[in-house]
């Protein structure tokens, strides 16, 4: 008949060394970033309704998606817009098992925005009617 054998602990040092290796392996995250230039450069963006900073800049993200971008520069119309960040297909189910475990592994999305000039219909008309007849009174007073 066959007797079990009597367990034994393992040794100290096969367990320390076992959880350095297990330490060692575990995954290191995948960070996200997002990289946001601008025409003209130092907009003030805002993300989903909170302020990140001003372009050009790089921000930390969590989640792939669309987000709701707002730009403002001075004398420039605000530009309400919304951009994508798109999951690579190394962050899709199955591939990033791999990819968490490639050490110091970085995901950028770059948008670049043109916010356009003010439309001059839209400008201070009766400031500028004002500047208009002063620079008119002045040219009458300087003619006579």
């Amino acid at each position: 008949m066959l007797r079990p054998m009597p367990s034994r602990p393992l040794p100290t040092w096969l367990t320390a060394a076992s959880l350095v290796v297990l330490v060692g392996a575990a995954p290191a995250c995948v960070q996200r970033r997002i990289s946001i230039t601008s025409t003209p450069p130092g907009a003030l963006v805002h993300l989903n309704d909170q302020e990140v900073g001003r372009t050009p800049l790089e921000v930390p993200f969590t989640f792939y998606g669309t987000y709701d971008v707002r730009l403002e520069a001075a004398g420039r119309p605000p530009l309400w817009t919304t951009a994508r960040a798109k999951q690579p297909w190394w962050e899709y189910p199955g591939p990033d098992l791999i990819a968490e475990l490639i050490p110091n592994q970085t995901s950028r999305v770059a948008w670049d925005f043109d916010i356009p000039p003010a439309d001059p219909d839209e400008a201070d008309v009766p400031a500028l009617l004002r500047r208009a007849e002063a620079m008119r009174d002045e040219t009458r007073a300087d003619s006579n």
